[in-house]
């Protein structure tokens, strides 16, 4: 019912009394953390997924104890804290390569681990360090395409748990590769997977109407977007900002998260068809929308740039984060 603030002391007290149930206790906290993190209190969320490992630990789930670490790693790459995030990483890669268990299990792990390796080095700029982990990364997807589902239940009731379905972890896969493409500067290869990814998705979303594969796909036509305008295709450009518009009309939640980077495509386009009016009141919206610093910077260098062309060289851009 979205009555978040009456859900947080429900789960509290929840939490308190399912001590002695592990599957109840472990699923209770995923939970408020999850709901720390809608709110954007992501410290919270951090410590919450920090007691769940320990309490894993202790029942004897070091499957489940991986789960809740690198959960609090994508946290903490979402907060920037990329000096925590390093141990942390290093911690889970040796619980993984450790943990003898179902294999299906084991390599969607290893998968949860590989992509937070990938956005890590992306986020530090390391191109050329992404490599070795993403080749393992498509070998891994690969593994698990060919495992059958095993459904004898875990003997440890804390076990009980799934990151992903294997067929939204390949999508995954295929975004991760793209921003890598992106930001290496191999546009044809972006091309390439986003076109494979698009396919699988469009055919997931006929049977699965879970949310996080509008946020692939939104996330996706972000990158080919940006692509497509370098390239010089902008009719196609604006034919898949019009399909991103489409999405996000349809989620609440999807419109808040992306509406500064929608804003901000629009703007590149602007600029693309020589129209600084437009791109100027684009780039302004975006910048009242978003909250990220690098976002920002992106904005306020091409809102700069904007000015410069219409010879407005004297324009400050007074917007603070």
């Amino acid at each position: 019912q979205n009555s978040v603030d009456t859900a947080k002391p429900l789960l509290r007290k929840a939490i308190q009394i399912s001590q002695q149930t592990p599957y109840w206790h472990c699923r209770l906290l995923f939970q408020l953390a999850q709901l720390h993190t809608l709110e954007k209190d992501l410290v919270s969320a951090c410590d919450l997924l920090g007691v769940g490992a320990e309490y894993a630990r202790v029942v004897g789930s070091e499957y489940t104890r991986a789960l809740f670490l690198l959960s609090k790693g994508m946290l903490l790459l979402m907060e920037r804290k990329l000096q925590e995030v390093h141990p942390l990483l290093t911690l889970c890669g040796q619980i993984v390569e450790n943990w003898q268990g179902n294999p299906i299990q084991k390599e969607s792990l290893r998968v949860f681990f590989l992509v937070l390796q990938v956005t890590h080095y992306l986020d530090a700029g390391q191109v050329k360090s992404v490599k070795p982990c993403l080749k393992q990364l498509q070998q891994c997807i690969q593994t698990i395409s060919t495992l059958h589902d095993d459904e004898i239940l875990p003997s440890n009731p804390a076990d009980l748990f799934h990151w992903l379905p294997k067929e939204h972890m390949c999508v995954l896969v295929y975004l991760v590769t793209v921003m890598h493409s992106m930001q290496a500067g191999y546009l044809e290869k972006a091309q390439k997977y986003t076109d494979k990814a698009l396919m699988q998705l469009e055919k997931l979303k006929m049977l699965d109407c879970s949310p996080i594969l509008s946020s692939f796909q939104v996330i996706l036509l972000e990158h080919i977007i940006m692509c497509r305008l370098v390239t010089g295709h902008k009719a196609t450009a604006l034919q898949e900002i019009s399909q991103v518009c489409q999405l996000c009309q349809q989620s609440p939640r999807l419109f808040s998260n992306h509406a500064a980077q929608l804003h901000t495509l629009l703007g590149l386009y602007c600029i693309s068809v020589n129209c600084m009016d437009n791109a100027e009141a684009q780039f302004t919206t975006a910048l009242r929308l978003t909250t990220h610093q690098e976002l920002w910077a992106f904005i306020v260098t091409n809102l700069a740039s904007v000015y410069i062309r219409e010879g407005n060289r004297h324009q400050e851009v007074s917007w603070d984060l």
